[in-house]
């Protein structure tokens, strides 16, 4: 079977960690490559030894030469509106990188070209591509039932340095779009309203708010609520954060890495109800992890119509916890979340 041929746009540390991955899937080539620093994309390509690819600094260039089966948009954050329609137009299916847009009208602007076009544009929330995920929300559906109450947690203590300790909300505009978006995966709800905190400590080296609390309504009726920092060192949580789920048949944990738990409620009487208890699935072999995972997701949706997880129609919902979560900080009051 022929391969797929991919665009790649964006040749920073995410590109090239793009660039890997689309190597090393037997069912694409990576054919073209595009910085707007010259020669980005060809050294890029030279570092990693990988041979017979185009490359250039101009997509519009690139677009009319033909010979893409679809675009791959690991460019920053303001670029994706740009790059994405450019390509939609030109008739090419579009994975990118998250978030989706640096504003909630040029991601709405994003999914109409994709309908205009007809073609898929899908947004890659690599984490959902967790098998120990997978797990949780198996046990929870299974032993838990419907959720009233979602709970997670997420510090780390982030030294980056660079851009995001210069950005107003570093933690909710380039972090929390992760863990809202695994919110919607493991309840299958969708927010409905949020009220949200945010802040930062007088030992943060951040000069926006590195810290938020949040508290969303979702549909069904399930509260979720968010805490995070990106400036509290030690005592990690893992990047997926540590999550509680509960239900009507009893509670589920999961600590972001390998540990899932949950207690099933097996009597219904006395002060507290008697739970037995239940460990999560291990990991299947071979199981396609974060960018592979997307990338594979994407490949099978072109190849047989199928729905990825990060379709542009589906992840607008998570981006838009993000903006409302913001809106919500600055006006201080609770916020309906628009889609």
């Amino acid at each position: 079977m022929a391969k797929l041929n991919a665009l790649l746009v964006g040749a920073g540390g995410m590109g090239q960690a793009w660039a890997k991955n689309l190597a090393a899937f037997d069912e694409v080539r990576l054919a073209g490559w595009i910085d707007i620093r010259p020669k980005a994309a060809a050294d890029a390509a030279e570092k990693l030894q990988i041979n017979d690819v185009r490359t250039s600094d101009n997509l519009q260039t690139m677009l009319r030469a033909g010979g893409w089966d679809f675009v791959v948009d690991v460019t920053i954050p303001e670029a994706h509106h740009d790059v994405t329609i450019e390509s939609l137009k030109a008739g090419l299916p579009v994975i990118g990188e998250k978030p989706m847009a640096d504003t909630m009208d040029r991601a709405r602007a994003m999914v109409r070209a994709s309908e205009t076009a007809g073609k898929l544009y899908m947004v890659s929330q690599s984490r959902r591509y967790d098998a120990r995920q997978q797990s949780f929300i198996d046990l929870i559906r299974t032993n838990v039932g419907a959720l009233g109450i979602l709970n997670s947690d997420f510090y780390l203590g982030a030294h980056f340095g660079g851009f995001r300790d210069e950005m107003p909300s570093p933690l909710l505009l380039d972090m929390a779009i992760h863990t809202f978006d695994s919110a919607r995966f493991i309840s299958g709800a969708d927010p409905v309203s949020v009220y949200c905190e945010e802040f930062n400590p007088p030992w943060s080296w951040y000069k926006g708010n590195a810290c938020a609390t949040a508290i969303f309504e979702m549909t069904g009726g399930l509260r979720y609520t968010y805490r995070g920092s990106w400036c509290s060192d030690g005592r990690h949580t893992s990047w997926q954060s540590d999550w509680r789920a509960v239900g009507p048949r009893g509670s589920a944990t999961w600590d972001g890495q390998d540990e899932v738990l949950a207690d099933e409620v097996v009597e219904q009487s006395g002060f507290q109800r008697k739970t037995t208890p239940h460990i999560g699935a291990a990991p299947p072999a071979n199981f396609a992890a974060g960018i592979a995972g997307s990338l594979r997701d994407f490949v099978r949706a072109l190849k047989t119509g199928s729905t990825p997880l990060g379709e542009c129609h589906d992840n607008i919902k998570s981006l838009a916890m993000v903006f409302a979560a913001i809106e919500s900080a600055h006006a201080g009051r609770r916020i309906d979340v628009r889609i």
